[in-house]
C-alpha cells in the first residue's frame, strides 16, 4: 500500500517476559521452590565446612576392583622348592628423582619398571620403597633417625651433647656415663664389635653408669632409668650377656640381634621393595597377585626367621602370607638372593576364610585407641584392604569403642560377641612361641584384623615376621616377649645394678616429649616402624624395669584376665604341639635353609646364619619341651 500506511497483517512481536520462560508447573509452585533454595543457601552458609562421613552397611561380595587381565606365567610364584629368578629394569633419572624425594621429603612414590620373573615380561609396573626403620640409613644429612650401618649402635659420638655431623645418625654418646651430655654419634659398626654408645641409633642414649647401674640417658652419670644393661661397656655387662638396644658381642647388633641393613641407592637391588602389578595398567595381576613385597636382606642376610615364622604359622592352620627365595637383579647390577612374600592386598584378603569378610591392616603410625565416631579419624590407624565398596570401618570402630570402655566384668563376659576367642588365643599363643615382641602389641603394629560377616565376630591375624626368634628362648606362655634376641633375662653390670636384659613390650602410644638434645623429627619424615610421632627412639624404663613400650587393649587385657587363661593354655599346647613338638620347627628351618641356597648358592656367611637360627630354634624347642605348662 502506498501514502505511508502499516499493513495491518503486521503485528509488533512484543518481548518474552523473564517469568514467562519458566514451565507452568514452577510459575504455578514457585514459593515452595523459592523456600527449598533459601533454605540450601542456609546450609552451605553455616554448614559448608562439615565433613558428611556416610556408612555402608551392605555385606555384598563384589570388589569394584576387579582383575581383567591376569598373566598365569609358567612356574608357580610362590612354590618355594623351586628358583626363582627377577629382573627389573627402569630409568635412572626416575629412580634418582625418587630417591631425592625419599632423603628429603620421607615420601615413598611409585616409579615404571619393566619387570621380568621366571622369564615372563611385564611393562610398566610400579616400584616403591618399602619399609620404615629399615629404610632409614638411606636418608642422609642427619634425617637418618634410627642410625644407618649394619648394626643399631653407633660409633663414634660426640661429647657434652654436641650435635650429629651432617650426615650422622643418632646413635647415642660415646663416653659412657662419664660426660653428663653424651651425644649423638654416627652407626657405622660392624658385626661383632662392642657397643662403643648407647642405645639403638636414634633412641636417647641408654647408657651405663660408672659403677654397673642402669644408665641415664644421653649418658648421664649414673641415671635411674634404662632398659640397657650395666657393666662397664654395656656390652652385656659383666654380669650377664643381657642387654637392650646395643646388644654389644650380638654379632647381629641392635636389639636382640637385629640386623640393620647397609642400604644404598647405589645397590638397589638389596632395598626392600613393594612391586604393584596394576599400578599403572589397572586390573592387571601376575598369577592373581597384585602386589609382591621384596623383604629385606639379600644373600647372607636374607631373612630366614621370617620365611620360617610363616611356614609355622601356616602349619599351625592360621592364614599366613605365601613365600619364596628368588635371585633378584636390577639393571646392570650383580644379582641377589631376596626372600620374596606375598603382600597383604585385596586378593589376600578375599583369601581369607571363604572370602566373606573384610580385612583391616594396622598401619605402624597408628594405635587401637578410640578417637570417637568419625571414620576419617582411624584412617591414620587402619587400612581396609578388601570389599570397600561395599564395607566399611564401623565394626572396627565399635570394636575399639567397646575394649576402651568395657569394664573388666564387661570385658569377660562380652569377649565372645566381639571377637573369636580361640582365634585370639591361637594368635597370642603362635607369637610367643615364635619369640615375636613385634606383634599386635609391638612398636611396629604388626597384625591384621579379620571380620567375619558371617559370625560379626574378629579374629587376629599376623604379617612382617622380621623379628621373630629375638627374646628369650625360655620365655613360656606367661612370660612377655621382649627385644632381646638371645641376649637372656640378666645382664646385670659389674655391681649388680644393671637394667634388664630384655624389654617388655613396644613403645608407648601417644606422643612423648623428646629427650633434651636430640634432634627433631624432620617434617614429612615417616617414623621407624611402630615409632609414635616426635619420639626419636624407644622409651625409657625406671630403674631396674624395662621401658613399658606399645600394648594393645585386646592382648593385654586378655592375657591380664584369668577367665580366659585356660582358652589361652590349651591353644598354646595345640599350637606347640603342630609347631615344635617333634623336631618341627628345626626340619622346617632345614627345607628352608635348602631353598634359600638353591637361590643364592651355598656361602659360608649362609651357613653360619643358618646355623645360629637353629641354634636359637633348637634352644627354644628344648625349653618348651621341659615347661610343664607347655607338655602338660
Amino acid at each position: 500500500m502506498s501514502g505511508g500506511m502499516r499493513d495491518p497483517a503486521v503485528v509488533p512481536v512484543r518481548k518474552r517476559r523473564l517469568r514467562d520462560r519458566l514451565p507452568v508447573r514452577l510459575r504455578h509452585h514457585w514459593k515452595p521452590a523459592g523456600a527449598l533454595c533459601a533454605g540450601l543457601a542456609v546450609a552451605v552458609y553455616f554448614f559448608g565446612d562439615a565433613r558428611v562421613s556416610p556408612y555402608v552397611t551392605s555385606s555384598s561380595r563384589v570388589e569394584a576392583d576387579a582383575i581383567t587381565q591376569n598373566i598365569e606365567g609358567t612356574v608357580d610364584l610362590y612354590d618355594a622348592s623351586v628358583p626363582h629368578s627377577m629382573q627389573l629394569t627402569y630409568e635412572q633419572t626416575e629412580f634418582d628423582k625418587m630417591m631425592k624425594e625419599f632423603q628429603d621429603e620421607g615420601t615413598k612414590d611409585y616409579v615404571s619398571a619393566d619387570l621380568t620373573i621366571d622369564g615372563v615380561h611385564l611393562e610398566d609396573v610400579g616400584i616403591r620403597l618399602k619399609g620404615n626403620s629399615t629404610l632409614m640409613s638411606l636418608r642422609g644429612n642427619g634425617k637418618g633417625m634410627p642410625g644407618g650401618g649394619r648394626n643399631m649402635p653407633g660409633n663414634a659420638g660426640a661429647q657434652q651433647g654436641a650435635p650429629p655431623a651432617a650426615d650422622q645418625g643418632a646413635g647415642g654418646g660415646r663416653d659412657r656415663g662419664q660426660n653428663t651430655g653424651g651425644g649423638p654419634g654416627t652407626t657405622e659398626q660392624q658385626p661383632g664389635q662392642k657397643a662403643e654408645n648407647g642405645a639403638a641409633g636414634g633412641t636417647p642414649a641408654v647408657t651405663a653408669g660408672q659403677d654397673g647401674t642402669a644408665g641415664a640417658p644421653a649418658g648421664g652419670q649414673k641415671g635411674t632409668g634404662g632398659a640397657a644393661t650395666g657393666g662397664q661397656d654395656s656390652a652385656g655387662g659383666q654380669g650377664g650377656t643381657g642387654g637392650a638396644p646395643g646388644g654389644g658381642q650380638n654379632a647381629g647388633g641392635g636389639p636382640g640381634g637385629m640386623v640393620q641393613y647397609d642400604l644404598s641407592a647405589k645397590k638397589p637391588e638389596e632395598l626392600p621393595w613393594l612391586i604393584k602389578i596394576d599400578e599403572y595398567i589397572e586390573g592387571r595381576a601376575y598369577q592373581g597377585e597384585r602386589e609382591i613385597s621384596l623383604r629385606p636382606g639379600a644373600n647372607e642376610q636374607v631373612p630366614l626367621n621370617e620365611a620360617l615364622s610363616l611356614s609355622l604359622t601356616k602349619t599351625s592352620g592360621q592364614p599366613a602370607e605365601a613365600y619364596s627365595f628368588t635371585s633378584v637383579q636390577v639393571n646392570n647390577r650383580p644379582a641377589v638372593s631376596r626372600l620374596m612374600v606375598d603382600n597383604p592386598d585385596t586378593e589376600y584378603a578375599e583369601a581369607v576364610g571363604d572370602g566373606n569378610g573384610v580385612l583391616y591392616k594396622a598401619r605402624a603410625g597408628g594405635s587401637f585407641a578410640y578417637r570417637g565416631d568419625d571414620p576419617s579419624d582411624y584412617e591414620t590407624s587402619f587400612r581396609q584392604l578388601n570389599k570397600v565398596g561395599s564395607q566399611d570401618l564401623k565394626p572396627l570402630m565399635k570394636l575399639i569403642k567397646w575394649a576402651d570402655k568395657a569394664s573388666d566384668k564387661e570385658f569377660e563376659e562380652e569377649m565372645h560377641q566381639y571377637v573369636d576367642v580361640d582365634s585370639l588365643a591361637t594368635y597370642i599363643a603362635t607369637q610367643n612361641l615364635l619369640l615375636n615382641f613385634d606383634d599386635i602389641s609391638g612398636p611396629g603394629k604388626n597384625y591384621m584384623l579379620y571380620y567375619d560377616l558371617d559370625t560379626k565376630k574378629f579374629s587376629v591375624l599376623g604379617w612382617d615376621y622380621n623379628l621373630t626368634f629375638s627374646g628369650d628362648t625360655a620365655a613360656g606362655p606367661d612370660d612377655k616377649v621382649g627385644m632381646g634376641g638371645g641376649l637372656g633375662r640378666g645382664g646385670e653390670g659389674q655391681n649388680g645394678e644393671g637394667g634388664p636384659g630384655r624389654l617388655e613390650g613396644g613403645l608407648p602410644e601417644g606422643k612423648p616429649e623428646i629427650p633434651e638434645g636430640m634432634p627433631e623429627i624432620p617434617e614429612g619424615m615417616e617414623m621407624p616402624e611402630g615409632m609414635p610421632e616426635g619420639m626419636p627412639g624407644g622409651g625409657i624404663g625406671e630403674a631396674g624395669g624395662g621401658g613399658s613400650m606399645g600394648g594393645n587393649a585386646l592382648k593385654d587385657r586378655f592375657l591380664e584376665s584369668d577367665a580366659f587363661d585356660g582358652v589361652y593354655k590349651a591353644a598354646y599346647k595345640k599350637v606347640y604341639a603342630k609347631t615344635f613338638a617333634s623336631g618341627t620347627a628345626v626340619e622346617a628351618l632345614d627345607t628352608i635353609a635348602g631353598q634359600a641356597r638353591e637361590a643364592a648358592g651355598s656361602s659360608k656367611e649362609l651357613d653360619a646364619a643358618v646355623a645360629k637360627l637353629r641354634t636359637t630354634v633348637t634352644e627354644r624347642a628344648a625349653a618348651l619341651a621341659k615347661n610343664k605348662q607347655v607338655t602338660g
